[in-house]
């Protein structure tokens, strides 16, 4: 679940009147906005067809630790050359999956905008995962490719085990010297190749391939066609809901950019959208204190993309000051929601009045479903509420137990569905999980929300047993899986407890072997030791006499929640 929250005391919002929507029955939610013309080109052609509108020297793109910088005119450039060589030089073909191991960096957009161009599919990986975690994405997709940075040379080899893919390096200084076996990042971006674009990519073509752990079980690959992603986009831009002003020859917006880009909130919002505004977007490899203040200071950025950790941070670290708020409208915080108290303690902080908003996506949805509005402020209170449908989508709230998926009226909580064209078709290579995730063409959200009489939709609760750590998603099933090989486990549930400053953190509750001491650090090691730091068990590791479950097997997460919390 992707959610973003946009916080004001100024934006306690909704129609003074009953809301009236656009509905193709009882319960089903329509947006009242007017539908967006959604564009039939592809991803790339979207975004480069807004850069003839900036001077060919203006700055899309600079690392906020190193400096190198990249013009809207060298990213298309650096794109279409990376598209060429890609084909050339590599031998790829339309449909390939050439897998994206970066952290932000300004190379970023170029190897994303190339890769789609080309004909081919983008599929992002976290660049924290251990070998075998992106050994198993790389062997899932059957990439044919990687892009990574030189610094994650090792790293991105040592993941092939027994595969033999090309690793194009990106240097972060000049004076690197590209490792052997390698290829060199720039060689192919600025590389003269003499073959013509990929004419037929259509919108109904694959273009992303993000994973996520969906509403349960392991990680799977959620396909993304352009239409997707453009529709996102669109529907992003519309200017009910739209934050970052499109650069005019006098302003220029400055987005840092330190949520993950490999992550769909990033992929969409701080990426895509970003250049399609013109805005100059400050790439942050990973965070650190003093980097992200010192980024603040100098860059004054317009609006503020956060988690709920950095959010916190904001609040409570003596080294930010007011003055990093001076030119910030708009604060948007995604991945989790924010506390109330935590939204008092930023507003406080910044000595002003911001725009916080909030709203509901998931990767499946290619980022946005639902979300409060500009339009709302000044009427009536909608504190909490996730918003309403963005445009050209539908929702529909449906009791739990339901197979056949009828509508609840308002006030009646249930599950959250949709349907829009910024729907996955399904899952990479999961027929099932796919049939399972739909529900007579509705996307089964997982999620408990309900409306109320002004069609606010307010979340309650969820279905997903996804444990949210400072963004990140974690699948009890995947941790479950690594601590039941554990030499001194029989079973094992996997639970997400409350942290001061990582949302959530993975708890381990084991069923020991008859006869076995409980040495619980071991088991822990075990598990730390084999997944990235976010998925470790920082919430420690308890024993139980069982595990509890229902009649088909399935544990009984929230009643584990309740014993072991």
């Amino acid at each position: 679940m992707l959610m973003f929250r946009l916080l004001s005391r100024r934006l306690r919002c909704t129609f003074p009147v009953a809301y009236r929507s656009v509905s193709s029955g009882y319960g089903i939610i329509k947006s009242d906005l007017p539908d967006v013309q959604i564009s039939n080109e592809s991803v790339p052609n979207l975004v480069f067809n807004h850069f003839s509108k900036w001077d060919d020297a203006l700055i899309a793109v600079e690392c906020a630790v190193t400096g190198r910088k990249y013009t809207y005119k060298q990213i298309m450039d650096y794109s279409l050359a990376l598209n060429k060589s890609l084909r050339k030089k590599l031998k790829l073909q339309s449909g390939d999956i050439v897998a994206v191991l970066l952290p932000n960096v300004p190379e970023m957009p170029i190897a994303t905008l190339g890769i789609l161009k080309a004909g081919l599919v983008v599929t992002t990986i976290n660049p924290l995962y251990t070998p075998e975690e992106i050994n198993n994405q790389l062997k899932d997709t059957s990439a044919k490719a990687i892009i990574t940075l030189l610094d994650l040379f090792k790293l991105a080899k040592a993941s092939l085990i027994g595969q033999n893919l090309p690793i194009i390096t990106v240097k972060s200084l000049p004076d690197q010297a590209t490792p052997e076996g390698a290829i060199d990042f720039i060689e192919l971006v600025e590389g003269k190749v003499d073959i013509p674009d990929v004419q037929d990519i259509l919108p109904s073509t694959l273009a992303f391939l993000p994973y996520s752990s969906g509403t349960t079980g392991l990680p799977k690959g959620v396909k993304l066609l352009h239409s997707n992603i453009v529709s996102s986009v669109c529907q992003i831009e519309d200017p009910h809901v739209k934050l970052t002003p499109t650069t005019t020859a006098a302003y220029q917006a400055s987005i840092p950019a330190v949520i993950p880009m490999f992550h769909i909130y990033g992929f969409t919002l701080i990426t895509l959208v970003q250049l399609v505004c013109g805005a100059r977007v400050l790439t942050l490899p990973k965070f650190t204190p003093e980097l992200y203040v010192k980024t603040l200071k100098t860059c004054k950025p317009h609006v503020l993309y956060l988690v709920p950790p950095l959010a916190i941070f904001l609040a409570n670290h003596p080294s930010v000051s007011k003055e990093i708020f001076e030119s910030v409208q708009s604060v948007v915080c995604g991945a989790a929601p924010l506390g109330g108290m935590d939204e008092e303690q930023l507003l406080k902080k910044a000595g002003k009045k911001m725009d916080i908003m909030q709203g509901y996506g998931m990767t499946e949805t290619s980022a946005v479903i639902l979300s409060t509005r500009r339009d709302f402020k000044n009427v009536m209170d909608c504190a909490g509420s996730i918003g309403r449908p963005v445009a050209n989508t539908q929702v529909k709230v449906i009791s739990i137990d339901d197979p056949e998926g009828k509508p609840l009226g308002p006030n009646e909580s249930g599950e959250l569905l949709v349907k829009g064209p910024q729907v996955t078709p399904g899952y990479h290579n999961r027929p099932k999980e796919t049939e399972d995730a739909f529900l007579d063409g509705w996307l089964r959200t997982g999620d408990i929300t309900y409306y109320d009489e002004r069609a606010l939709f307010y979340i309650t609760d969820r279905l997903k047993e996804l444990i949210k750590v400072k963004g990140f998603q974690v699948a009890p099933a995947e941790l479950e899986e690594i601590i039941r090989n554990h030499p001194d486990v029989v079973e094992a549930g996997v639970i997400g407890v409350p942290h001061p400053t990582d949302g959530e953190v993975p708890r381990a509750v084991v069923v020991l072997k008859s006869g076995k001491d409980a040495d619980l650090e071991a088991i822990k090691s075990f598990v730390d030791g084999k997944v990235a730091g976010f998925k470790q068990l920082k919430g420690g590791v308890v024993v139980a006499d069982s595990i509890p479950k229902n009649a088909s097997g399935k544990i009984l997460r929230r009643e584990l929640k309740l014993r072991f919390t």
